[in-house]
């Protein structure tokens, strides 16, 4: 008889993968390759979700990463953007590229009106070639050459369709708010090659987010199609079942904690591929708190965790000399709860504001 895992139990498991249990000692790379990169829309939240994750970690050991070229920040999986290694970005792009041409053919359809893609991408990379550039330079190029088409989603089609990566900085989150790209294969200095299998990819999906099904790959992928995939890796995986009866796939050997495993309070920065990467996010979101965690502008907000699920938002405010950092309850906190969250705030706000001089954790 399969066994049936309760949501505690996906819980503890996910977080075990996501080192969400205890901070690990490992290195800043190999913590981005074992969560399989690490959601990008902003350059702080790869910063933070390393800092929750990986024991003594510090912002220079992941700018030095992106300055040696390491690691990289493009467009990937749910063709949004990543931070992840050289290694896997190589990897990775060949791969998703049918789901990022799918991506500009759900968003743009109707904008790009017998636009040939291949002389858009060829424009953009005669572009980029010469010296990374900024996406306003890559539009303004594009807008010349296409004066009569929507210039927005002819960056969109550079986006999907051409492998860029963003040109680091020496700033403090690493990329400055308007960042510079580069085409990968000139970054990198090599070229891409054809990538992963669609079956690596899976089996890298469960290291670091599973027990899952192939409806949880293909929302965290973007991809479409992975079932026959799960099923061709069926004699390599241990079979499990949730409390709904779903199938759930696994690595045979991969941490799966008791459920009465303690959960230490800790703080997810925006977008945190925790949140997003599971067609049922149960295991991880309380479904009365999943309606408050994106604002209106479909931004995923910064939340922290309480013995293992998401129980709040977060945001820091600083003023001069002085940072304080804010948190907005989903639920009523018992007292050593809220200790523990004073605790890891004060600490989060000496890595997040090394420069304050005082901090405060305040509860909306």
């Amino acid at each position: 008889m399969t066994e049936v895992l309760t949501v505690k139990a996906l819980n503890r498991a996910t977080l075990a993968r996501q080192m969400l249990l205890a901070r690990e000692k490992t290195t800043a790379l190999k913590a981005v390759e074992r969560l399989v990169g690490m959601q990008a829309q902003l350059a702080r939240p790869p910063y933070l979700g390393l800092w929750s994750r990986v024991a003594g970690f510090q912002a220079g050991d992941l700018t030095r990463l992106a300055q040696a070229r390491r690691v990289v920040r493009g467009t990937l999986m749910r063709a949004t953007l990543h931070l992840v290694s050289t290694r896997d970005y190589q990897g990775l792009r060949p791969l998703l590229q049918p789901m990022l041409s799918a991506a500009l053919r759900g968003a743009s359809r109707d904008r790009l009106p017998g636009l040939e893609m291949d002389h858009v991408v060829a424009a953009a990379r005669e572009c980029l070639e010469g010296r990374p550039c900024t996406f306003d330079e890559v539009r303004d190029v594009l807008g010349k050459r296409w004066p009569k088409v929507d210039v927005r989603a002819l960056g969109y089609a550079v986006r999907t369709h051409l492998p860029l990566v963003q040109v680091p900085a020496d700033s403090r989150w690493g990329w400055p708010g308007a960042a510079s790209f580069a085409v990968a294969e000139s970054w990198i200095g090599r070229p891409l090659g054809k990538g992963w299998d669609a079956r690596e990819l899976v089996l890298r999906y469960l290291a670091g987010f599973g027990p899952a099904g192939p409806r949880d790959a293909e929302t965290w992928s973007g991809m479409s199609g992975l079932r026959g995939v799960f099923e061709a890796l069926r004699p390599r995986l241990r079979l499990f079942h949730d409390e709904k009866g779903r199938e759930l796939f696994d690595l045979p050997k991969a941490p799966r904690p008791p459920e009465k495993r303690p959960a230490p309070v800790r703080f997810l920065p925006d977008y945190d591929n925790l949140l997003l990467s599971h067609a049922d996010r149960t295991r991880v979101v309380p479904a009365a708190h999943k309606p408050k965690l994106a604002t209106r502008n479909l931004q995923i907000m910064a939340t922290y965790l309480v013995d293992g699920f998401v129980a709040g938002a977060w945001r820091i405010d600083r003023a001069r000399s002085s940072a304080a950092l804010v948190l907005r309850p989903f639920e009523p906190h018992a007292r050593a709860a809220r200790a523990e969250l004073i605790d890891e705030g004060k600490a989060l706000l000496r890595f997040a504001e090394p420069d304050a001089k005082t901090v405060e954790v305040r509860f909306a």
